[in-house]
């Protein structure tokens, strides 16, 4: 919390510093541009967005395994009702009931009066005859007033209905799905490292790009004032006629230079604060001052130990194997569609107007799907599906040797800008020394103007090469340890006590 109020108090100051302070640049070490840049960056922010997305797939490719609940309406339009005609059935029994009922002889017909049923159990067969010809013909008349093309549908109706799919199984393909969001989720993480890294790497290179623009200028300030001093003795040693005039009119002329490209330093400046600004997400009225220095570190771990480093940690070699492992889970969803698929369904009719009164009212079944040819197709995308995985599996190979190469090649360069530094040091002193003696000289009267003024543009050189081979050497390191998958020993390295510092 303490670190974050910091942080906070820093923004502010940062912004002040657009307005009334603007004369005063707000100072800014690397560890606290690193934290703003990762509060503000707007790449961060979109890879979070895209962490959140594949989460939220991740959950909805859990949802296929839970039953899937909808309502559905229907309205139809047929050309004609469904009517089921049973006229044959009338006719064809209709002749039985007419001449029973005419002809009939019947006997034994039970005796329904109680009072009488025990002595006399069964009607006489007179009897009989006319009540049993008595009810066929009212038989008769029932089968002919009744409806014998009967309605079963009309030919418009609508209904709405609840329906429920539970699959019960699908050789596969839902954990297959599953499988595959959860590998893009972990996927859309070791994006975010990757854009981490990437973003310290354009850290490093525009934060230490406005320390060298800044030091670079204070050494064109510095050979500035030492023109001056130049001009001004140059003129008081004219004027006694101890130098001739062309030695006075060549400091003129070495002091214009000094001065223009003093204001080329500052130009260049503000235009790399303007692109770290941008980096650090903050409005272009602000002003900054990098405070932390141009480092170096004599000694760094061999090339083995980065090696080893990437291949643990290296975002892209772990994003192939995310490939991979997705390739495989391709696999296994292309072999499930050899399986069948079974489901559980039902169905409620919830509401409906002038649907069938034979249709039921609900349903529940489980039915099963299970496709045996589809011309080839299944087997060709297996195999497309077979050479993805092995696509990917060369991929990644090629993929590691590459990053080995490039590990090998940082380290390489940050030992030849060591070497490069440890070389530099002698000709500074050697330049100093020279520049030295130069001025001495040329107040003696034993050198000339341009020989003071090479000494001191040859001293200026030396001290902007040993700046440019201090931030060629912090670019390479924070190269390398993105490469490595390890942006944060970054920030170990700067605040080692083994680190070297340059400044002017």
């Amino acid at each position: 919390m303490k670190q974050n109020a910091r942080i906070i108090l820093l923004l502010a100051s940062v912004c002040m510093a657009s307005g009334a302070y603007s004369q005063n640049k707000v100072p800014l070490t690397f560890p606290d541009a690193y934290q703003q840049m990762n509060v503000n960056s707007h790449v961060l922010k979109q890879v979070n967005f895209e962490i959140r997305e594949k989460e939220a797939d991740k959950k909805a490719a859990f949802g296929l395994r839970a039953p899937k609940v909808f309502v559905s309406a229907t309205a139809v339009q047929m050309a004609d009702p469904l009517t089921l005609d049973l006229t044959p059935v009338r006719d064809a029994i209709t002749p039985l009931y007419e001449t029973l009922g005419k002809y009939g002889n019947f006997s034994g017909v039970p005796n329904p009066d109680p009072a009488t049923s025990g002595v006399m159990p069964t009607l006489p067969d007179n009897v009989s005859t006319k009540v049993i010809r008595g009810k066929l013909l009212e038989g008769e008349a029932a089968i002919n007033a009744a409806e014998w093309d009967k309605m079963i549908q009309e030919k418009q109706f609508a209904s709405v209905n609840a329906n429920v799919v539970w699959p019960l199984y699908t050789g596969g393909k839902i954990d297959a799905a599953n499988k595959a969001a959860q590998i893009n989720a972990e996927e859309a993480g070791l994006k975010e490292k990757q854009k981490e890294g990437e973003l310290l790497s354009e850290l490093a290179t525009r934060y230490y790009g406005l320390v060298l623009a800044e030091q670079a200028c204070k050494v064109r300030s510095q050979v500035a004032d030492a023109m001056k001093k130049h001009l001004f003795d140059s003129q008081k040693l004219s004027e006694q006629g101890q130098i001739a005039k062309v030695e006075f009119l060549h400091a003129q002329v070495a002091n214009s230079d000094a001065e223009r490209e003093l204001k080329k330093a500052n130009r260049e400046v503000s235009i790399v604060e303007r692109a770290l600004l941008n980096t650090l997400a903050v409005e272009d009225t602000t002003e900054i001052m990098a405070a932390s220095k141009l480092f170096i570190l004599k000694n760094i771990e061999n090339e083995e130990f980065f090696i080893n480093l990437a291949l643990q940690n290296n975002p892209m070699l772990q994003q192939v194997d995310s490939k991979r492992e997705l390739a495989a889970t391709g696999v296994k969803y292309e072999k499930s569609n050899y399986k069948p698929t079974v489901a559980l369904t039902g169905t409620y009719t919830m509401a409906d107007h002038d649907l069938s009164p034979y249709v039921p009212q609900w349903m529940v079944g489980v039915g099963l799907n299970w496709s045996l040819f589809e011309g080839n197709a299944r087997n060709k995308k297996l195999q497309a599906a077979r050479f993805k995985e092995d696509q990917v599996m060369e991929a990644g190979l090629k993929a590691e040797e590459d990053i080995k190469t490039i590990i090998r090649k940082l380290h390489q360069q940050l030992g030849m800008q060591v070497e490069q530094l440890e070389e530099l040091d002698k000709t500074l002193e050697f330049a100093q020394t020279y520049v030295d003696s130069r001025n001495k000289a040329f107040h003696e009267g034993l050198s000339t103007s341009t020989e003071l003024v090479d000494a001191n543009l040859l001293l200026a050189k030396v001290k902007i090469e040993r700046l440019q081979a201090l931030y060629n050497y912090d670019v390479t390191l924070a190269t390398l340890l993105q490469v490595c998958g390890s942006p944060e020993m970054f920030l170990q390295y700067q605040a080692s006590a083994q680190v070297i510092t340059e400044s002017f």
